[in-house]
């Protein structure tokens, strides 16, 4: 693979990119036991939900870990980074990777719910995630000031997660593809990662269809 062979031949010490290039590149090592990532000290990957078992399989398969970093454009772009606290148990260390990560100094993050009022960050009241910093934008040229992208000085971003009382996010899914199937919320995301621990899966997609009693079910590709 032109990636493998590239990080071979120049050897680079820290690498970022979203999960699906990361995960092409395990299944690539894992057919190809001559791939040496010995160089790279850690991998950034953000852009989407990282999936357990990708963060498992490149610390087995390449010895390279993998750090979950939260953030879009109007953040500029970094907003939280699942690096896990200083002293933790190596075996609670993996509770902390898999998740989007703590806030970094300038950030403010909250979660809302519908009405537009704070959640408790109890890991598991969800709500959606709003943020605010000197370098979170507060606006967009051309558009209304007063936009539901924005509430009271904090960016609407249309995640939806859970924050636990140490401040470490996770989030489920984005506001438009969260699925509601017979009046409950089930999250894309995590029916995701939970198919692709499996290890003959790869990839998996989960998206929404109309159902006759439940209204709208999920449906795994």
């Amino acid at each position: 693979a032109p990636l493998a062979d590239m990080i071979q031949t120049h050897r680079p010490t820290k690498a970022g990119a979203v999960p699906t290039i990361w995960n092409d590149l395990l299944q690539f090592g894992s057919s190809h036991p001559d791939v040496d990532l010995s160089s790279i000290s850690l991998v950034a990957c953000g852009g989407a939900a990282v999936p357990q078992s990708l963060i498992e399989g490149f610390a087995d398969r390449f010895g390279v870990p993998i750090i979950q970093a939260w953030g879009m454009t109007e953040t500029s772009p970094l907003a939280a980074v699942s690096r896990p606290p200083a002293g933790v148990a190596p075996e609670s260390d993996m509770t902390y990777r898999k998740r989007q990560g703590r806030a970094i100094c300038g950030v403010e993050m909250r979660l809302t719910d519908e009405a537009g009022m704070p959640v408790p960050r109890d890991d598991r009241s969800v709500g959606e995630l709003e943020v605010r910093g000197p370098w979170i934008t507060g606006g967009y040229y051309n558009m209304d000031e007063d936009s539901d992208k924005f509430r009271d000085g904090w960016l609407r971003t249309g995640d939806v997660g859970h924050i636990s009382p140490d401040g470490y996010l996770t989030l489920t899914d984005r506001t438009k593809d969260v699925i509601k199937s017979g009046g409950e919320w089930v999250s894309s995301v995590e029916l995701e990662n939970t198919i692709m621990g499996h290890p003959q899966v790869a990839e998996a997609a989960v998206i929404a269809i109309p159902h006759e009693r439940w209204q709208e079910t999920a449906l795994a590709v």
